[in-house]
Order: structure tokens, then C-alpha cells, then sequence
């Protein structure tokens, strides 16, 4: 017959050990959570890089983009080029992601509210390359990184295949805004930087600046084979501008771009004024437009 006090004895040990246990799991939960990041993220370019990634986000931008299902409910922060700095702080993040495009626009917002803005340069495809490897350091999601490094590395080289051996055509980039009427892009911007990679020869560079202002006379002289017109924003009304600007301006008429009909409009989400989550698709697309198959460039 086994003694009863032992028996206690070891119920009580059992009871302790599964208590210390218990205590542990609970005490690692509660410390999880308390270093859990909690990221903000302003512009749906963003958002698009902490979907690809799995990072925890507590408040999106206020946009008619679909979100993704794990993104939905969350606290919307505002508009892109304008958010709530208040809504922000009152969500006490660990980070904040905006681009380095719109560090002057609301810089001084955040340090008013104590709140220190990361700002991310999308200005380029390689550039998102390095925000992916970065971020995805930071967070514990290499292996996620690197996969969308590899893809985008792929659709570099499909572009540069189709390119190989074939006259470079000219290329000239316009970018729309509602309400005003347009820019044109440099190879500095991220579609320039599409054209680049696509194979094309953007008609206007700059050291420095991503945007210029336009020259009817210098868009004749460099006679375009190809434009795109990105569309940024509100592209109902952005294409309408377009098109009124290219029936009442003859000088578009007599470009060799709209002489052919390589004329092509580019929207959101797959283009935007920074590089995005799209940029397999939209390298491909631009790629195709440049180089259509069997026809010479």
C-alpha cells in the first residue's frame, strides 16, 4: 500500500511544476506582446510590403485601394500626403513607414507629436529591393524577402531578354495629377526606372530631380516613339485631362508615338508614382509595350 503522505508529496510537486509551467507560457505571451511591433504604415505601397512580408500592422492609410483581408479592420490613419499624426500617436506604434517622397510634406506634423517617421525610398526598383532585404532583417522575415527579391530579380531578367539586340526606342513618361495638368517624369522617377530596366530610352534625364516641368518645344524635338502617361490618382478624371490635353495641344499629333498609337495610359494599383508590390507585373507590362512581339523597335 503506498504511503499516503508520498503521494501527496509528489501530487503537490506535479501541481507545482505544472503551475511554474503554466506560469511561463503566460509570462512568455505577456512579453511577446509587449515587444509585438506595432507598425504603422501610411501609403498603400506600404501596405503592400508588409502584406508580401507578414508584419503586424495597427493602422493603414485612408485609400480606395483594396486592402488585404488581414488589413481590413484596422484604424485608417488618413490620406497618404496628409494623415492623421494624432490617430498615429494615439496608436502608439513602434514604427511608422512613409517614402522619403513626402519626408518635407509632413516631417515637422510628426515631430510635433513625438512621433518619428522611417522614410522608405521607393524611388527606384533596386531601391524597393533594398526596403524588402531591409525590413525583412528587422522583423525576422528573410526568407519572405528573399523571395520577392528573387521574383522581382526575374522579371528584370525576362525584360532584359526581350530587349537584347533590339534598338532602343524613345520613350517620354508623363505624370497626371487631378485637377492640375502634368509633369514629366526623369529617369529618376520609378516608372523612368521601368523604362531603364524595360529597355527604353527615357528623352528626358535629370541628375537629380525625379520630375520636370514640360517644354512643348524640347517633346518635339525629342519626337517620343512611346508614352506613357501615368495616371496618378483619381484616374477618371486624370484620363480625361490626358486626352483633352492630346485632342487641343496639335503638337502631340505630329509625335511619332501618337502617329503609331504606342500611346498607353498607366494606373493604379499595378503603376504609381513609387515602386510597389506590383512591380513584377507592371516591368512585364511596360517591357511588352516597348518590345510587342514580332514588331521592330
Amino acid at each position: 500500500m503506498k504511503d499516503p503522505r508520498k503521494v501527496g508529496l509528489i501530487s503537490l510537486a506535479v501541481l507545482i511544476v505544472i503551475g511554474l509551467i503554466g506560469g511561463g507560457i503566460a509570462w512568455q505571451r505577456q512579453h511577446a506582446q509587449r515587444h509585438q511591433p506595432r507598425i504603422v504604415a501610411t501609403t498603400y505601397a506600404i501596405v503592400q510590403i508588409a502584406d508580401k512580408l507578414n508584419l503586424p500592422l495597427v493602422g493603414v492609410p485612408t485609400t480606395s485601394n483594396p486592402l488585404p483581408q488581414s488589413y481590413r479592420k484596422l484604424a485608417k490613419v488618413g490620406n497618404p500626403m496628409n494623415p492623421s499624426v494624432e490617430k498615429i500617436a494615439a496608436l502608439k506604434p513602434t514604427a511608422v513607414y512613409s517614402v522619403t517622397t513626402l519626408d518635407d510634406q509632413f516631417g515637422k506634423a510628426f515631430k510635433a507629436q513625438h512621433v518619428t517617421p522611417h522614410f522608405l525610398d521607393l524611388t527606384s526598383v533596386a531601391h524597393l529591393e533594398q526596403t524588402l532585404t531591409q525590413l525583412g532583417k528587422r522583423y525576422n522575415r528573410q526568407t519572405a524577402a528573399r523571395q520577392q527579391v528573387r521574383e522581382i530579380d526575374q522579371a528584370k531578367q525576362r525584360a532584359k531578354k526581350r530587349s537584347q539586340n533590339r534598338q532602343k526606342p524613345r520613350v517620354l513618361v508623363l505624370m497626371g495629377l487631378p485637377g492640375a495638368s502634368y509633369m514629366i517624369a526623369t529617369n529618376h522617377a520609378y516608372v523612368g526606372d521601368l523604362v531603364h530596366l524595360a529597355g527604353g530610352q527615357n528623352v528626358f534625364t535629370s541628375q537629380t530631380q525625379e520630375y520636370m516641368e514640360p517644354n512643348d518645344e524640347a517633346i518635339q524635338k525629342a519626337n517620343p516613339q512611346v508614352i506613357l502617361r501615368l495616371e496618378h490618382a483619381m484616374p477618371a478624371m486624370v484620363t480625361k485631362q490626358f486626352n483633352q490635353e492630346f485632342k487641343q495641344n496639335t503638337m502631340w499629333s505630329r509625335t511619332s508615338a501618337v502617329k503609331h498609337h504606342r500611346v498607353y495610359d498607366l494606373q493604379e494599383p499595378t503603376f504609381d508614382a513609387t515602386a510597389n508590390m506590383h512591380v513584377v507585373t507592371a516591368l512585364n507590362q511596360v517591357s511588352r509595350w516597348l518590345y510587342p512581339k514580332g514588331a521592330a523597335a
